[in-house]
């Protein structure tokens, strides 16, 4: 298929990725989206402090933070059945609130404190309309969601007080010049807790803590000649985490197989060690979990576990027309062109070629084309939640993903078609 031929089922795809966004512009939020998601498809929310009572035949959903896990458990499951997994991560690199996120600038703008997540193109955030949306725990301990909706701006210095800046380049200090202003008056009158708050519908005195990032507001759009172009925020990763979750709901009752799960991961971007990251302990006890609850003994479930699969997802590099020597010279992964495996000499990547196989098969069942990624040898390879997920549980993985283009950017581009690729890869592979 000639990339510039769409069809209709990708631009379905697409949309609803868009409406995916939207609703995610946090961790928090993407895991909750998730969940909804997965309750409406019929699955069971099971709180981790209760008693699960997984059956066979069942579909659950589980939240940590801004992490989440789906599965489904088909009737012919046992003590040695083997997962398959597909999985991704539901953070995105920006700005997160400090603690005394009220500041007053110069001039009487009212300003918040942040903090730089993960590596952006710190450029890429100036002059674009930005929310606050996270979460907030009052102090009896009830967790709520907020989002204010269009409320910040970084604003870039105009090129009349920096007449250089086109010849120079332009030098961000992350602490001086990335403070976003959002009103306008005398310091006592700005509160930055009291907007959360009162999206929460709580009293400002009552928040304990809160864990809130900066997003970026502008809808995602098909562009370009045909519409083939896609930009939205936060591609990496919420195209794989929509599209792992859409695979899932797709192939819910296919396989008999294997039990089919979802994983998606907060705090990817920096570095993934914590609770609900994937060097944390949340997939190995949900799997612990549902092996418990088919009557497994601890040799069962290393036999299920060595005879799992863990597809990691997330995006990967397109070869950029105005870079091209940054790129491998043979293999060079095109926007249109499917998803794309991740190969790696030195495991940043944990594909092997068990799994290359498997991935191979996926795509040529699911009619996806597929491509190779391997990073030039002149310039550091990236990772993702794959080599940290595989060390822990041991279970073989393979990393892929979806070519785009100006990765870590507040918007992100890819094409419409290979999203709706990679979600029909990945229910290939779990129907295997």
């Amino acid at each position: 298929m000639q990339p510039s031929v769409v069809p209709d089922a990708a631009r379905a795809h697409a949309e609803d990725l868009g409406t995916f966004v939207a609703a995610s512009p946090s961790s928090y939020h993407a895991a909750q989206e998730v969940a909804r998601r997965a309750e409406a498809a019929g699955f069971t929310r099971l709180a981790e402090d209760a008693a699960w009572a997984v059956t066979h035949g069942g579909r659950y959903v589980v939240v940590r933070d801004g992490s989440v896990i789906a599965f489904t458990v088909p009737d012919g499951a046992g003590p040695t059945t083997p997962f398959t997994i597909v999985g991704a991560h539901t953070d995105s690199t920006g700005f997160k609130l400090k603690p005394k996120p009220t500041t007053h600038g110069a001039g009487g703008w009212w300003q918040v404190g942040v903090e730089v997540y993960g590596g952006p193109l710190l450029n890429s955030w100036l002059d674009r309309e930005l929310e606050l949306a996270g979460r907030i725990v009052t102090h009896d301990g009830t967790e709520h969601l907020v989002r204010t909706g269009p409320m910040l701006r970084i604003p870039q210095l105009a090129i009349h007080l920096d007449r250089g800046v086109n010849d120079n380049g332009l030098t961000l200090d992350k602490q001086r010049h990335t403070q976003p202003v959002w009103g306008l008056g005398d310091a006592e009158s700005a509160d930055v807790l009291a907007a959360l708050a009162a999206d929460a519908g709580v009293d400002p005195a009552d928040i304990g803590g809160y864990d809130v990032v900066l997003a970026d507001t502008q809808p995602a759009r098909a562009f370009g000649a045909g519409e083939v172009l896609f930009a939205s925020a936060r591609l990496d990763n919420l195209l794989s985490t929509h599209a792992g979750l859409t695979a899932l709901l797709g192939a819910t009752g296919d396989a008999e197989g294997s039990i089919q799960v979802f994983a998606g991961f907060d705090h990817e971007e920096i570095g993934s060690e914590s609770r609900s990251g994937a060097a944390g302990p949340f997939l190995e006890e949900v799997l612990v979990r549902i092996s418990a609850a088919l009557g497994a003994t601890a040799e069962d479930r290393a036999r299920a576990f060595a005879a799992s699969l863990h597809v990691s997802s997330d995006v990967g590099h397109a070869v950029h027309p105005n870079y091209a020597e940054r790129h491998d010279p043979a293999n060079r992964p095109v926007a249109g062109g499917g998803p794309i495996l991740k190969i790696n000499a030195n495991q940043r990547y944990a594909t092997d070629a068990h799994g290359a196989a498997a991935w191979s098969v996926a795509c040529a069942t699911a009619g996806v084309p597929t491509q190779e990624f391997v990073s030039n040898n002149v310039l550091p390879c990236g990772s993702t939640i794959g080599p940290i997920s595989a060390t822990r549980l041991g279970i073989r993985t393979v990393d892929i993903g979806v070519a785009i283009l100006s990765m870590h950017s507040a918007r992100e581009l890819t094409a419409v078609v290979d999203p709706w690729y990679l979600a029909r890869a990945m229910e290939a592979v779990l129907a295997r």
